[in-house]
């Protein structure tokens, strides 16, 4: 295996908006993560919106660590230090992302690349003249603006959560009680890089930003709120909204609040879907059914 380039990040890392400061060439940052990219699985994978999975899947590639480490998330076992993956050079990240397009992927999805952004960019600067399909930035949305105005041109698809706009929620769930105002700052970068979505002519989407947000148990009206928000800012046809029901109590700690550890109800999400609607957004909603532990990957003994 050739040698992992460790040089590609800051000494003191500031790829994302905590700026935690960290030598992660020494230690880990709040990410979780050293300075060389782990990575937990890359593969063909069906369960994203239809116009990022199209036929086949995307090839995504999933990272370990996280800048948000969200008391419910759904990949914890990567996400937050339990499984520490499998150190991966420039090299072996450019060989995976052109064997998932042999094998029919319709996009390159970079699946929680945030704390590792600073050494994906070259790595994509080399490899984007040969890919010839789409690479999508997957993110939780707390992003560096300076972070992103360096993948500029190296990103045809941006796929950020929103998560919150109140800032006492994303304190409690995510450590983040900046959370929006930076989310909201992060998103108009990645407007500003793509524009409005494009598609090919069978659906697949080309370029442009699709948000996501997780409507989450006891939380309908921070959701409405947020949509509002987004919706005055932007406009609602600026991108796409994924607007997903999937939160699943199993992937709470049991020291979570009492909403955190029951399940989405039809009205809320109903709720929320409405005032969508009656905004004016356009993409994509998500059945109840599309929940739990069946729709998460299985990251232990990947192989590369």
């Amino acid at each position: 295996m050739n040698r992992i380039n460790q040089t590609d990040q800051s000494r003191e890392c500031s790829a994302c908006p905590r700026r935690c400061g960290v030598d992660r060439n020494q230690q880990p940052g709040f990410c979780g993560m050293p300075a060389e990219i782990r990575l937990a699985k890359a593969a063909l994978h069906p369960w994203e919106e239809p116009c990022i999975s199209g036929k086949n899947g995307s090839g995504a590639l999933f990272f370990c660590g996280c800048n948000l480490r969200c008391v419910f998330c759904q990949n914890r076992p990567i996400s937050q230090g339990e499984l520490t993956g499998t150190p991966v050079s420039p090299e072996k990240l450019r060989e995976l992302m052109l064997r998932l397009r042999d094998e029919g992927a319709c996009s390159i999805n970079l699946v929680t690349p945030t704390h590792y952004a600073p050494a994906l960019a070259p790595v994509l600067r080399e490899i984007r003249p040969a890919l010839g399909i789409p690479v999508v930035y997957n993110c939780g949305g707390y992003e560096s603006v300076e972070t992103l105005r360096m993948l500029e041109g190296l990103i045809d698809i941006y796929l950020p959560d929103c998560k919150y706009f109140d800032a006492g929620l994303s304190g409690r769930y995510s450590s983040a009680p900046d959370y929006f105002p930076v989310a909201r700052d992060a998103l108009r970068e990645m407007l500003r890089q793509t524009g409005r979505p494009v598609f090919s002519a069978d659906g697949t989407l080309l370029r442009g930003v699709m948000v996501r947000h997780l409507v989450l148990p006891g939380c309908r009206h921070d959701s409405i709120r947020l949509l509002e928000e987004l919706c005055g800012t932007f406009g609602s046809s600026a991108f796409l909204l994924s607007l997903m029901s999937q939160y699943s109590p199993e992937f709470a700690p049991e020291t979570a609040d009492a909403n955190l550890r029951r399940r989405l109800t039809s009205f809320e999400y109903s709720s929320v879907l409405n005032a969508a609607r009656q905004l004016g957004f356009s993409g994509y909603m998500q059945m109840r059914s599309a929940s739990g532990t069946a729709y998460t990957p299985d990251f232990r003994n990947a192989t590369f």
